[in-house]
C-alpha cells in the first residue's frame, strides 16, 4: 500500500546514510608525506624560524630596533615518566615531542603498547617559548633556543609530584627557567616560564604556546562516520579548525582566557593559558614542511632589572574524559564532539554515566539504559503496536478492497482511506517505533564512537571491547532474528510485490550491515527488539484474539 512507503523510504534512507559514511572513510584524504622532519616540531641545526610568532601577531609592545635570529643548535632529548605519562622533551626549546599514555593501550592484544598522542612521525608536537618586541632571540628563548637540564631522565617513582626544570642562559645576564610540574595520576601539566633579569635593563616580552600537526589521519570503525582530526579553540563558544582551514587562511583573534587544542578521536592535547588574560590566538601553515600550527600568545610582561617575572599556563595531553575536561577549563569538554546528534548523545551519556556508577559494567549499563528508554516510550510504542495489530486483524477486509478496485488505483486509495477512518486506524502507526528509535540509535552510536570511557570496555564472555564489532557476530545474528520475528508478528500490509520483497530482505540487509557495527550499539538494538517483541506480542494477542495466530 502507498501508506507503507514512508516506512520503506525511512529504512532505505538509513541504509544509504551508513553506506555514505563508509564511502567517506574509504575516500579520506591520504596522509601528508612525513618523510622529511618538520622544522617546527623537531630540533634542527638551522632554521628560518618561520613558525615563531611574529611581533604583528602579538599584543602591542614597545617598538625596538634591530632583529636577530640566532641559529639553533640541536639539543638532546630528556625522558619524563610518571604513572600515566611517558614523555620525550627536547632540550631545543623544551618542545614535547612525544607523549605515550601508559594507562591506555593501543589494543587489548597489545597491553604493553600505549597510545601515542604527540608523535614526531606525524609532526605532532607541543611547543612554547618567549618573544620580545624586536624579535631578538638573544633576549627571549623561543622553541629553537637550547636549554639545559640537571639530568637526562626524570621519574615520578613513589612521589606525588615531579618537577622538571629546564634552564636557558642569555649572553647579557638574562636567564629563563621553564618548569614542567607533573602530579600522580594526572594528565594535566603545570608549566611556568620564569624570567630572571640581571641584564641591566628592563625586559619586555610575551609567552606563546602552540600545537603543530603535519598529517591527516581519519579514524573510523568499519561502517561508521569518521571522527574529526584537527584543531579547536574556545571563544565563549566551541570552534573547530580543520587542517584544511589552517592551510587556507590564518586566524588572528584576541580572546579572554580560552584554550587551544588538537583533537584525535578519543585523545586531545591542549594549551590552557591564564583564564583572565586577554590572549591572542593564531593559526599558521608552513608549506615547506606541511605543518599546521594552532597557537596562543599571552599579554606582554614587563620585568625590571634585578627582578623576576613568571608566566603560568597548563598543558593537557590525554583522554577526552568529559568530567575531567569540564573542570579544567570552560568548554573543553565539548571536544567530545557528538556532532548534530549532541542533543541526544549528551543525555544518553549522562544517563549511562549514572547507571555505570552503580553497576560498573558498560554492557549492563547499555541494557539497563535500553530498558529505561523503553519504559519512557512505552505509551507511544503501544499506540503504534495497537494500530499495527488492527491492521493485521482487518487484513482480509483490506485485501477485499484491493481486489475490488485493482484496476482503479484512485478509487482503491479513496476506499482504503475511508476504511481506515471508519476503523480509526493510522496507517503510518507502524513507523512510530522506528522513528522513535532512530534518534536514540544515532545518539548512542556517537557516544560509542566518541566517548573514551567506553573504549575497550568489556561486558561478558568474549565481549572485551563494546566499541568494536562483535568478533563472533552473535549479536548481529540475534538482531536479524529479532527483526524477522517482529515482521512475522505484524507483516507489512503491502500490495506491491517489489515492496514486499524489500521488506522481507530488510532483516538480512540489517544483519549484514550490523556485522561491523560496535557491539555495544548492536546490544542496544537486540535488547530493544526483544522488549518490543514482548510488548507487541501481548498487544497483538489481545486485539487479534486467541483464535488467530499471532505470528504470520
Amino acid at each position: 500500500m502507498e501508506q507503507q512507503r514512508p516506512l520503506l523510504y525511512l529504512m532505505l534512507a538509513f541504509i544509504t546514510f551508513m553506506i555514505w559514511s563508509a564511502w567517506q572513510e574509504r575516500h579520506a584524504p591520504p596522509p601528508v608525506n612525513t618523510a622529511t622532519a618538520s622544522q617546527s616540531s623537531l630540533p634542527a641545526g638551522k632554521s628560518n624560524q618561520s613558525d615563531v610568532p611574529q611581533t604583528q601577531n602579538l599584543p602591542a609592545a614597545p617598538a625596538n630596533s634591530g632583529v636577530s635570529h640566532a641559529n639553533a643548535v640541536t639539543g638532546k632529548n630528556i625522558r619524563v615518566k610518571t604513572d600515566v605519562l611517558d614523555l620525550q622533551i627536547s632540550l631545543t626549546g623544551g618542545t614535547i615531542l612525544q607523549a605515550d599514555l601508559l594507562t591506555y593501550p593501543v589494543s587489548l592484544e597489545e597491553p604493553n603498547h600505549p597510545v601515542r598522542v604527540l608523535d614526531r612521525r606525524k609532526q605532532y608536537a607541543a611547543q612554547s617559548g618567549l618573544v620580545t618586541g624586536d624579535g631578538n632571540s638573544d633576549r627571549a628563548p623561543n622553541h629553537y633556543a637550547v636549554f639545559s637540564a640537571p639530568q637526562s631522565e626524570f621519574v615520578l617513582g613513589d612521589s606525588d609530584v615531579l618537577k622538571v626544570p629546564l634552564t636557558w642562559v642569555g649572553a647579557d645576564g638574562l636567564s629563563v627557567t621553564k618548569t614542567f610540574t607533573f602530579k600522580r595520576g594526572e594528565f594535566l601539566v603545570d608549566v611556568t616560564q620564569t624570567i630572571n633579569n640581571t641584564s641591566g635593563e628592563t625586559w619586555e616580552g610575551s609567552e606563546y604556546h602552540q600545537l603543530t600537526h603535519g598529517t591527516y589521519e581519519r579514524e573510523g570503525m568499519g561502517l561508521t562516520a569518521v571522527s574529526f582530526v584537527g584543531g579547536a579553540y574556545w571563544d565563549d563558544k566551541y570552534v573547530k579548525v580543520a587542517l584544511d582551514d589552517i592551510q587556507d587562511s590564518n586566524l588572528a583573534q584576541p580572546i579572554k582566557g580560552g584554550w587551544t587544542a588538537m583533537l584525535e578521536h578519543y585523545f586531545i592535547s591542549a594549551w590552557i593559558p591564564g583564564p583572565e588574560a586577554e590572549n591572542h590566538y593564531y593559526t599558521k601553515f608552513i608549506k615547506e614542511t606541511n605543518n599546521h600550527i594552532l597557537g596562543v600568545s599571552s599579554p606582554w610582561l614587563t620585568v625590571p632589572d634585578g627582578k623576576a617575572g613568571t608566566f603560568k599556563s597548563q598543558f593537557y595531553v590525554g583522554p577526552k574524559i568529559q568530567e575531567n575536561l569540564e573542570k579544567m577549563s570552560p568548554g573543553l569538554d565539548l571536544t567530545v564532539d557528538y556532532g548534530i546528534f549532541s542533543f541526544v548523545s549528551k543525555p544518553i551519556f549522562w544517563m549511562m554515566s549514572k547507571i555505570h556508577s552503580v553497576v560498573s559494567n558498560w554492557g549492563w549499563t547499555i541494557i539497563i539504559m535500553t530498558i529505561l528508554i523503553k519504559i519512557l516510550f512505552f505509551y507511544p510504542s503501544a499506540i503504534s503496536y495497537r494500530s499495527m495489530a488492527k491492521m493485521k486483524k482487518l487484513g482480509p477486509k483490506i485485501k477485499e478492497i484491493n481486489e475490488k478496485y485493482k484496476n482503479d488505483p484512485q478509487a482503491k486509495q479513496k476506499a482504503t482511506m475511508d476504511f481506515y477512518r471508519k476503523e480509526k486506524i493510522n496507517p503510518l502507526g507502524g513507523c512510530l517505533p522506528i522513528l522513535i528509535q532512530m534518534p536514540v540509535f544515532m545518539g548512542l552510536y556517537w557516544v560509542l564512537l566518541e566517548s573514551v570511557e567506553l573504549r575497550q570496555a568489556p561486558w561478558i564472555l568474549w565481549f572485551h571491547d563494546l566499541s568494536v564489532k562483535d568478533p563472533r557476530f552473535v549479536l548481529p545474528i540475534l538482531m536479524g532474528l529479532s527483526m524477522y520475528i517482529q515482521q512475522r508478528l505484524n507483516p507489512p500490509q503491502v500490495a506491491d510485490p517489489m515492496q514486499q520483497k524489500i521488506f522481507q530482505f530488510l532483516p538480512v540487509i540489517f544483519t549484514a550491515m550490523f556485522l561491523l557495527f560496535p557491539a555495544g550499539l548492536v546490544l542496544y538494538w537486540v535488547v530493544n527488539n526483544v522488549l518490543s517483541i514482548a510488548q507487541q506480542y501481548v498487544i497483538t494477542k489481545k486485539i487479534v484474539g486467541d483464535t488467530a495466530p499471532v505470528l504470520s
